[in-house]
């Protein structure tokens, strides 16, 4: 998996490369990153990258020129075509299968947006997607972009201690998209709360249950559209399960 990032902060996404489980990754040499800085592209003194913007109004607006010229440059040097995809607050939300595509299609060129915006021109002839981490604004699309990748590097067979781990997560196809159950470890008592005993009882079969009410529970509390969207992938006795918490839906 490579990825390929346009951004004026590429120091930024050291932290990839230092910390966790992205960084054991990228030690291992399953995934690569390369930063294309804009300034690097620019002919003036000043290396200026935006300009005000057309129209009036507030902010400044990047330049589409060595936006341009840094993915051209890309363009070269990678071994096939990837999609661009711009960290913007008009794109659509980032989700788990998301996740999944960019690992199937060995990863990305990633454009961070600044400033104001970016000129539309540069939008309209080189990116082929755009994506948001929410619905709110950020300073840049470098936070972004680099949730993204973690949440893709992850998925690389070998990046994790188990493969498990990540099958379990919250959202994975192999929880029908749900929410993951609550997690206990030692000691058994903390503070007068004491670990479920059907954790404790070695009946995986009991204990597969209990994980699969307690994912069904917390995603009906908490995310109820993501049951609506995992209807078609539950079972007669998980439809039996929410009907006892009263669900309208079910």
């Amino acid at each position: 998996m490579r990825f390929d990032v346009i951004t004026l902060f590429p120091e930024m996404f050291q932290a990839l490369t230092q910390y966790g489980i992205t960084s054991r990754a990228w030690q291992q040499g399953l995934w690569t990153l390369r930063c294309w800085n804009p300034r690097d592209y620019t002919q003036d003194v000043h290396h200026t990258v935006d300009d005000r913007p057309y129209g009036g109004g507030p902010g400044m607006v990047m330049l589409a020129k060595p936006l341009h010229d840094a993915w051209k440059d890309i363009q070269t040097q990678i071994p096939s075509q990837r999609r661009t995809i711009l960290l913007s607050p008009c794109g659509k939300p980032f989700v788990q299968a998301d996740a999944q595509r960019l690992l199937e299609e060995s990863g990305a060129i990633f454009v961070c947006g600044r400033y104001e915006g970016i000129d539309q021109r540069f939008i309209d002839l080189c990116v082929d997607e755009e994506y948001s981490l929410g619905d709110f604004v950020l300073s840049g699309g470098e936070l972004a972009c680099m949730a993204f990748m973690d949440a893709s590097v992850r998925l690389i067979p070998q990046a994790m201690n188990s493969e498990a781990s990540y099958k379990q997560d919250s959202f994975q196809e192999e929880l029908s998209g749900l929410l993951d159950s609550p997690h206990y470890t030692r000691p058994v008592d903390f503070e007068g709360m004491t670990v479920p005993q059907v954790l404790m009882s070695g009946n995986h079969a009991l204990i597969e249950q209990w994980r699969r009410q307690e994912s069904l529970k917390l995603t009906f509390e908490r995310r109820p559209e993501l049951l609506e969207q995992a209807a078609h992938r539950l079972s007669d006795k998980d439809l039996a399960f929410l009907k006892t918490l009263h669900s309208s839906d079910f």
